[in-house]
């Protein structure tokens, strides 16, 4: 099992931010998979939707970008729920 402390974005595997949308994930896919969702953006793959998604190729298409978000589980209504801070104290609390 993974530590949280030590996540791993579960899109692009880039350091985590936390959890967004219901899973671990970068500040990257986080803002993209919310300006697409927020956008009502199509998005169209030119590679037969194979491309490889990765933390130095995670631009390269939008289309197989946005479906990786799907399939490793962020929901469009999940909420901001940062674990790190939560777990690793990171968040100092009164």
């Amino acid at each position: 099992m993974m530590d949280l402390c030590d996540g791993v974005c579960m899109v692009c595997g880039d350091r985590s931010a936390g959890k967004h949308y219901g899973v671990m994930a970068c500040y990257g896919c986080k803002g993209f998979f919310r300006r697409t969702i927020r956008s009502g953006q199509n998005y169209s793959c030119r590679f037969q939707q194979k491309c490889s998604i990765d933390k130095d190729q995670r631009n390269a298409c939008r289309f197989c970008r946005f479906q990786r978000c799907l399939n490793v589980g962020m929901e469009p209504d999940g909420r901001y729920q940062n674990y790190m801070d939560l777990f690793c104290g990171k968040k100092k609390w009164p």
